[in-house]
């Protein structure tokens, strides 16, 4: 009676996946895979957006620790140097083999 019983589950099953096989064509399959990876992207960028603000939250907290305990606010020096950052990467770039190779000649 259980071999029986277990053959009816197995057959059964057989039926099943068959079928669900039969249906899944490959533009079906396309676009489940197209919808997990636009899904995987949310979830990154919810995960990248969760990420940048606790590093924002606790530069803040970090930048009230030093001005308590020392006086000094090290954010506009901070802000400075990030704007002189941006102003250097948004330069004009320079030719290849500028200064070094003119001195390695000269």
């Amino acid at each position: 009676m259980k071999r029986l019983f277990w053959l009816g589950i197995g057959v059964a099953a057989g039926v099943v996946l068959h079928r669900k096989a039969g249906q899944a064509t490959p533009a079906g399959l396309a676009g489940n895979i197209g919808d997990a990876i636009s899904e995987l992207a949310g979830a990154l960028g919810t995960f990248g957006a969760d990420i940048r603000a606790g590093m924002v939250e606790r530069e803040r907290e970090l930048t009230d620790t030093v001005v308590e305990r020392t006086g000094i606010n090290p954010t506009p020096r901070h802000a400075l140097r990030a704007a002189e950052q941006t102003m250097r990467d948004s330069a004009v770039p320079r030719r290849s083999g500028g200064a070094r190779a003119r001195r390695a000649d000269g």
